[in-house]
């Protein structure tokens, strides 16, 4: 295997507008590689990393911890006592075992202006729980703000700042950034079924900074990884860093701050990251020093968790075609994309390229493929090849179903106003 060929099989799977990735080995890194269908993008583009950023804002707390300013069992409205539910603990903020909502209250803050502290504060003031503190693990993005605002008010100075002054320049880490530097990935999303794509805002988070704000390149996320992996006199111990990769709880792959992914040989700690228009993936294996930082300019497509096993591995990558989006969708396919189903099997009928792709959604496996030969669409391959596809319209003129050979699609399940002869292949 190779990197390159495994960087191109994630972008492919993924349908990602561009993907950069770098492998350390042995906290050096070996190789760095970029695959894109968008002009200006290359390695040391820079990208968001999203939720990356909660493990800069979960070392700054337990630096905290380290000096002795803060117990990790402090609930935390003895530091923020505008807070919500202040008297859950610093440690089930910082391990997701709070009972915390998921999200703040008010509009998809990813996508939306960030408001202000006091702001954000004051309309989670009364945020309903999901569960007792350290009862399980459940996901909280307004923990973290929680926890940023904590560290600001101790050190009486911003979280970025902190972040800069504290983590960023003692590790030399010049490239990772508060906003989008000229250089950055734009931020995508691509439509299920016509693959054509559409732009994601770039929102400034404000008071959400500290879960999912920051920008960087994959070189500076490995210099990141290896501090995580072995620590830095002038920012952590290791051994504080070694704590953080103990399991919360014992159902979830999750310690203080940091995400714990087991496969095959090894364990790497780390963490996944999203945003609206990218995801990003950064895991290392504290005993090697082997890393793996990925990021991609895509709303979905990546598979965080699985991608470091990717490139770390050995195994052969299959050869692959890269994935393309759609640039523009004929006016006959789009009113037939979209959901079908054959009977009660649910089908995704997909404009890729120039040619309708179906694709079972149970399996996710290509059963047809059908080319536009003037107009109509032929059958290219599968069970239907050679055989045309045939629109049927209602009186207004909007589709109803379609026919190909005996077989009928329906928008609902053996849809009642619609005639269904047979059709089943051999």
């Amino acid at each position: 295997m190779t990197h390159d060929a495994a960087l191109r099989s994630v972008q492919a799977v993924g349908r990602l507008p561009s993907v950069s990735a770098a492998v350390a080995y042995g906290g050096a890194e070996a190789w760095r590689g970029s695959v894109s269908v968008l002009e200006g993008i290359s390695a040391d583009t820079s990208y968001r990393i999203g939720s990356i950023t909660k493990t800069m804002t979960a070392v700054l707390v337990l630096q905290l911890r380290d000096e002795g300013r803060l117990s990790l069992d402090d609930p935390v409205g003895r530091f923020v006592p505008e807070a919500g539910c202040g008297d859950v603990t610093l440690r089930g903020l910082l391990s997701h075992t709070a009972g915390l909502r998921s999200e703040p209250v008010g509009p998809w803050w990813e996508r939306s202006p960030g408001v202000a502290t006091a702001e954000l504060l004051a309309a989670n003031q009364h945020c309903a729980r999901v569960a007792s503190d350290g009862a399980y693990y459940h996901y909280s993005n307004l923990g973290y703000a929680l926890l940023g605002e904590t560290v600001a008010r101790l050190r009486g100075r911003l979280w970025w700042d902190l972040v800069q002054e504290r983590l960023l320049a003692p590790l030399g880490l010049t490239a990772t950034t508060y906003d989008a530097p000229d250089d950055h990935a734009p931020g995508l999303s691509v439509d299920h079924f016509a693959h054509t794509l559409t732009s994601e805002p770039h929102a400034d988070t404000v008071a959400m900074a500290p879960a999912g704000q920051l920008w960087s390149t994959v070189t500076d996320l490995l210099g990141w990884a290896d501090f995580l992996a072995v620590g830095h006199r002038d920012v952590l111990r290791r051994e504080t860093l070694a704590e953080m990769t103990r399991p919360a709880t014992t159902a979830e792959g999750y310690g203080l701050g940091l995400r714990i992914l087991r496969g095959r040989d090894r364990t790497l700690v780390g963490h996944t990251g999203s945003m609206p228009g990218f995801q990003a993936s950064l895991f290392v294996d504290p005993t090697t020093r082997d890393a793996v930082a990925v990021l991609a300019n895509a709303t979905t497509g990546l598979r965080p968790e699985l991608v470091p096993v990717e490139l770390l591995g050995d195994d052969p990558v299959e050869e692959c075609a890269p994935w393309r989006p759609s640039v523009e969708v004929p006016r006959e396919i789009a009113p037939i994309l979209g959901l079908w189903f054959w009977g009660n099997t649910a089908l995704g009928f997909e404009w890729c390229g120039d040619e309708l792709v179906v694709r079972d959604l149970r399996t996710g496996n290509v059963e047809y493929r059908f080319g536009l030969d003037e107009g109509v669409l032929v059958g290219t391959e599968g069970y239907h090849r050679g055989e045309p596809l045939e629109v049927r319209r209602k009186q207004d003129g909007s589709v109803s179903h379609l026919e190909c050979a005996s077989f009928v699609y329906t928008r609902v399940p053996y849809d009642p106003e619609v005639t269904i002869p047979g059709g089943h292949p051999a």
